[in-house]
């Protein structure tokens, strides 16, 4: 955690700080260890909560939080700002990591558990269901990448953050009605956009 810190130290000067999230991803896409730390400024403590949310446990929500970071590091080059805000992308792949983090100790724990047994070899069927969700994930993204911005943060916030409507209208500064009649008219478009995209799939399928 305190690299990302130390690396905004060593810095006489840091990225400007107007620059939006997307202008520091594509920072560190160049290799910019400041623009990494400015990140982590603005965003720890939001990614912290999603992946304490999500594991319980304080040490390995900090584990998932700086993972996730190096992750924002290595995959910067690959964010693509008409699909997801930096911000939920940051989210994202600290949520994903945490997740990952409590199936690590849950196969730690079976393990232990199980130390006399001999291994059994992954089914084909779970690598299967694996890069099936993968590709859910990446439609889902697609698909909320097309929704207005104010529509987007909320479904984005509420999936990936694990804030409720009540949490949502206070971290955005507006009344609650708004943020239900958003995520609500949100939630129906993207009902919209997935039945013309199954039509249009479904008519040009050979």
């Amino acid at each position: 955690m305190n690299r990302f810190r130390r690396a905004g130290e060593r810095a006489r000067v840091g990225p400007p700080a107007h620059l939006s999230d997307e202008a520091l991803v594509g920072l560190v896409a160049r290799g910019d260890e400041r623009a990494l730390a400015a990140l982590y400024d603005r965003h720890a403590a939001l990614a912290y909560g999603v992946a304490r949310r999500v594991l319980r446990d304080p040490q390995l929500a900090e584990d998932a939080v700086q993972e996730g970071f190096v992750n924002v590091w290595r995959g910067a080059r690959d964010f693509r700002p008409d699909r997801s805000r930096a911000a939920s992308w940051i989210l994202m792949l600290v949520h994903r990591r945490a997740v990952d983090l409590v199936r690590r100790e849950e196969h730690r724990r079976a393990d232990s558990i199980d130390a006399d047994q001999p291994p059994e070899l992954p089914a084909e069927d779970d690598a299967a269901t694996g890069a099936l969700a993968r590709l859910q994930r990446e439609w889902a993204q697609r698909l909320l990448a097309k929704l207005p911005d104010q529509q987007r943060e909320v479904i984005e916030l509420a999936f990936y953050g694990g804030y409720t409507q009540s949490d949502l209208a206070a971290r955005l500064g507006v009344p609650l009605g708004t943020v239900k009649s958003r995520m609500f008219n949100g939630m129906a478009r993207l009902r919209e956009l997935m039945e013309e995209e199954q039509w249009t799939t479904a008519i040009s399928a050979p």
